[in-house]
């Protein structure tokens, strides 16, 4: 798995480094604040992104927001704040983990493990929602259609569904592309 580990100390970013690559990750990218961590991350496409919560320039929750917004990475924010606040900022800009220091190497595999699973069911979901959106907008059009196909032509809805059907099959078109040409000639 590739990670990103983003956070303004070279030295935390050293150990994270070897405590990653000690339990079998590859760190592929490494930035010193949150503006660099969305930019690596757009360049990288790591797997995940660990990320200090404190970071000049921007920190890594408003950095996490557009990551994971983007849908580049599930975020980890490792960091040395616990107050409900920041947990609540967090929570809010989509990190999918929450580790405060100090941690152990052994704590850093599962959370990194998890955040990826929820990444991905999370991406499974949204691209599930995306294609019943679009099932959805398809009907309507095809609804519209059969509406003015009824009124022009007095046809019942099943007739005028199977004219839509047919036209699809002999034009090679989809039917929603049939149903947006008898839209867009009614309007005409």
């Amino acid at each position: 798995m590739r990670i990103l580990i983003a956070d303004d100390d070279p030295i935390i970013r050293l150990d994270l480094r070897q405590m990653l690559e000690s339990i079998g990750y590859e760190v592929t990218a490494e930035a010193e604040d949150g503006q660099q961590a969305i930019e690596l991350a757009n360049e990288h496409t790591p797997d995940v992104c660990l990320m200090d919560v404190k970071m000049p320039v921007m920190d890594g929750i408003d950095a996490a927001e557009q990551i994971c917004g983007n849908g580049l990475a599930p975020v980890v924010l490792l960091t040395a704040y616990s107050d409900q606040e920041l947990i609540q900022r967090a929570s809010a800009a989509g990190v999918f983990g929450y580790l405060v220091k100090p941690f152990k190497p052994s704590d850093l595999a599962p959370a990194i493990e998890v955040a990826r699973g929820r990444f991905e069911q999370n991406k499974k979901l949204i691209d599930e929602l995306d294609d019943v959106n679009e099932r959805l907008e398809v009907r309507k059009v095809i609804e519209r259609a059969k509406g003015i196909l009824m009124t022009l032509h007095k046809l019942d809805e099943t007739e005028a569904y199977r004219r839509i059907q047919q036209q699809s099959m002999n034009a090679r078109k989809t039917m929603k592309e049939v149903a947006e040409a008898i839209i867009l000639t009614n309007n005409l």
